[in-house]
């Protein structure tokens, strides 16, 4: 028999209760029909609360709906490219042709890091303008409308081809609302990579509205995605306006020009008096001083992005801890994945309370700044369109405040090309994660051009640009507006 004073001790000693509060659960009644309706599907995310209110609100709208795609559907076509060994090749390869996957299909002017020989083997990987993409697997129910940069390029068999007879643009402001992207989502499967397929489309309800009103919708997207199209002609002119200026041969020449070793190791010297505290080979490669001495060949000057003449400031946003909120009670938040894109998806809201002072120090975007990509992925650029004002950007992303107007244009373009892009990589640093600061932006070379003309013109040709996807940001909310007021949520 235990009778010490400990055992006594235990015995009394007083309980603690431990209270926990309790978890709000999201949850709803299935009629067994819906069940047997849906596939005879069990999982969750087919049910969703929000998803179901999403499909009430469809179905008692103010029109009658009909299905996304199906027999009596507004997609006439629903499909994607078929499963293939992908064999890459350079860009220089004979037939090349940018492959875009489905998360750089939503940039405003894909860039394609990845190249195949096109033929019939990939034909159906091929888009035609007009065609509304949907992303399939991985992240679901990202959208975007196939304008003439797109329909250039292969896009991956993880992007749904929806095609209309018409008014595809009405599809795709459906299908990049709130509501609609809840009802492509409801229909997702797969425990480990998480996808839908065209079937599932035939149960996802469009609101039938007027034809007066899906035409209306329809040509602002057009124009929309028209506008981006003439912003990226006009990127390009002033990009061969520069490289026909400083005569730049292609990055792919500079390239091979610059391999020292029959075996193609990349094996060169560098003086000591040149290591500038670096130890680190990328920091050294023979094509920067390549392109470097080209430009002092052919500019009028070289000098770098912290002159006084090119930037009035550079800021790198120091890290924190970030407190956000719901939409419409804080400042939108990107962060450097979302950097190409008109309109960013999967935005996030910063708290003002939180972080007001820190967002009008250091995290405030401003019209025709340069952002640069400073961690992880290195060398992204990007000019700050004017509906992007007074947005907030993560800490992983540089703002190089431009001198004045007259420079924020072609600074952006220099440092948006192959060559701008191979020097702002050379200050990488990290040997997990890839690293540049602000100190290194300062010092990329940048050319001043010898023709004065010609750098006004490629600094309009920017600017120019940045206006026109401006307005095919305004045009493509106007859609959204008319989508939300007079169908979706019409009385």
């Amino acid at each position: 028999m235990v009778n010490s004073n400990l055992a006594h001790k235990l015995d009394n000693e007083n309980t603690i209760d431990v209270e926990t509060n309790d978890i709000p659960l999201k949850w709803c009644s299935v009629s067994l029909s819906d069940v047997i309706f849906r596939g005879k599907r069990l999982e969750a995310s087919v049910f969703d609360v929000e998803a179901i209110q999403a499909l009430a609100l469809i179905n008692n709208g103010k029109y009658k709906t009909v299905p996304l795609y199906g027999d009596q559907g507004i997609v006439n076509k629903a499909h994607y490219g078929s499963r293939l060994k992908r064999n890459y090749v350079t860009p220089e390869h004979e037939n090349s042709i940018g492959f875009i996957s489905s998360s750089e299909m939503l940039d405003i002017y894909p860039r394609p890091v990845k190249f195949m020989v096109d033929g019939e083997k990939v034909h159906d990987l091929h888009v035609k303008e007009g065609t509304v993409l949907l992303s399939r697997s991985g992240t679901i129910g990202n959208v975007t409308f196939v304008n003439k940069t797109l329909s250039k390029f292969l896009v991956s068999e993880h992007a749904i081809r929806l095609e209309c007879t018409d008014n595809s643009g009405y599809v795709y402001t459906f299908l990049k609302t709130k509501i609609g992207k809840k009802l492509v989502c409801s229909n997702i499967y797969g425990a480990v990579i998480q996808q839908i397929e065209p079937a599932h489309l035939t149960m996802v309800p469009v609101p039938d509205a007027p034809k007066e009103i899906k035409e209306r919708i329809h040509n602002l997207i057009v124009e929309s995605f028209k506008l981006r199209d003439e912003s990226n002609e006009l990127i390009d002119q002033a990009t061969a306006l520069l490289i026909d200026e400083l005569k730049l041969p292609s990055i792919s020449e500079f390239k091979q020009n610059n391999i020292k070793n029959s075996a193609n190791v990349n094996a060169f010297n560098v003086k000591l008096s040149n290591l500038a505290g670096r130890v680190d080979a990328s920091y050294h490669l023979p094509i920067v001083d390549a392109i470097v001495n080209h430009l002092r060949k052919y500019a009028e000057e070289v000098t770098t992005v912290g002159d006084e003449r090119i930037s009035s400031d550079i800021i790198l946003p120091g890290r924190f801890k970030r407190v956000y909120v719901d939409e419409g009670f804080g400042r939108v938040f990107i962060g450097g994945k979302q950097l190409w894109e008109l309109d960013p998806t999967n935005k996030k809201y910063l708290s003002l309370t939180h972080h007001g002072d820190r967002i009008s120090k250091q995290l405030e975007l401003h019209e025709n700044m340069t952002l640069i990509t400073c961690s992880g992925t290195i060398g992204k650029v990007a000019l700050v369109g004017k509906h992007w004002e007074n947005w907030t950007a993560n800490q992983h992303i540089i703002r190089v405040v431009p001198a004045d107007l007259n420079i924020a244009g072609y600074l952006n373009i220099f440092l948006s090309s192959d060559y701008g892009n191979v020097l702002i990589r050379r200050f990488t640093y990290g040997s997990v994660v890839d690293e540049i600061d602000n100190n290194h932006v300062s010092q990329i070379a940048i050319p001043l051009l010898k023709n004065k003309d010609v750098q006004k013109q490629i600094n309009d040709f920017a600017l120019e640009a940045n206006q026109k996807r401006y307005k095919a940001y305004k045009l493509e909310q106007q859609a959204l507006d008319i989508m939300d007021n007079e169908v979706i949520f019409a009385k």
